[in-house]
């Protein structure tokens, strides 16, 4: 048994074996809507940032404060960002100005196997640290938006969502949102967690209910669809894909009848519910009046007909 690199633990090994013997081989210029930032062997957490502008030439702007996962859901939703709630909106473009509360709860079915992946993986590189039990994020958790923009034109790179545990301070996870164009033609949002030698990313269709609520799906049949994916790049350099069809994601986004911005997201495994998260997500108090302002404006258009 040779590892691929001196300090790989054996678990590392094991899995990065599983992605290539049920994988596909792949090259890099057939899969430019996969690709994402490769992790190190060692912990990711927030070093990695460091790494990762050393390796490509970036700076990083930490804690962002008033930076959002998407620079503008319009690069998302087409035409499709007109009919989107705009507290929304709002949360997507300028996502260090929210707070959220979340609760989980994992089925009993599942539990037992994610106890074992973070004790074997997650707490040791700290990432996808997803919380075992509803008391884990009783005080909270703190959202950081990472920007790491190129030396040689200023451009934003790669944007980072951050979250920890403000009990722990353990790292949830650590992950990069981008969009992509799959092979069907369609835009996805695509998120990245980097991983030893490669990455775990989840590609997610979205769209736009009638009431103005948001949907991420990735229920995939096949490799190129949306859905999970490893990613894996050996000693060799030759790189490996995974589509995982058996995991499957639904994110809803929706402002409820008082007013509160929430999100439901479901993590199902051969298509039984594995984990349930419930987000509450509030704007901080010096910013709440533009959201409510937008909002207004936002039901007023919806509930007057058009003339005819």
């Amino acid at each position: 048994m040779v590892f691929d690199y001196p300090s790989q633990p054996l678990q590392d090994w094991l899995s990065q074996r599983w992605v290539m013997l049920c994988g596909r081989r792949v090259e890099v210029s057939e899969i430019p809507w996969l690709l994402g930032p490769f992790g190190e062997t060692d912990q990711i957490g927030d070093h990695y940032f460091e790494r990762l502008a050393l390796r490509e030439s970036l700076t990083i702007e930490r804690d962002v404060q008033d930076g959002g996962l998407m620079s503008s859901m319009r690069d998302l939703l087409e035409d499709d960002v007109d009919r989107l709630h705009p507290q929304i909106r709002d949360f997507y473009e300028h996502t260090s100005q929210h707070t959220l509360e979340v609760w989980s709860e994992w089925s009993l079915l599942f539990r037992p196997f994610a106890g074992i992946v973070q004790r074997l993986y997650s707490r040791r590189l700290n990432q996808l640290n997803l919380p075992l039990r509803p008391l884990d994020t009783s005080r909270g958790i703190s959202s950081e938006i990472v920007r790491l923009r190129s030396k040689s034109d200023g451009n934003v790179r790669y944007t980072v969502w951050f979250r920890r545990l403000l009990s722990t301070g353990r790292v949830i996870y650590s992950g990069i949102y981008m969009v992509t164009r799959i092979p069907s033609g369609k835009l996805a949002a695509k998120i990245i967690f980097p991983l030893p030698r490669g990455n775990a990313t989840v590609v997610m269709l979205p769209s736009v209910r009638t009431d103005g609520s948001f949907e991420l799906v990735s229920e995939g049949a096949r490799f190129g669809d949306a859905g999970f994916y490893f990613l894996l790049r050996d000693r060799k350099n030759r790189h490996w894909a995974q589509f995982i069809r058996a995991m499957r994601e639904r994110i809803h986004v929706f402002v409820d009848a008082d007013g509160q911005l929430r999100t439901d997201h479901t993590l199902s495994v051969w298509g039984r519910p594995a984990l349930r998260l419930h987000y509450k997500i509030s704007r901080k108090p010096d910013a709440a009046h533009r959201s409510i302002d937008e909002s207004r404006r936002f039901i007023s258009a919806v509930a007057t007909p058009d003339p005819a």
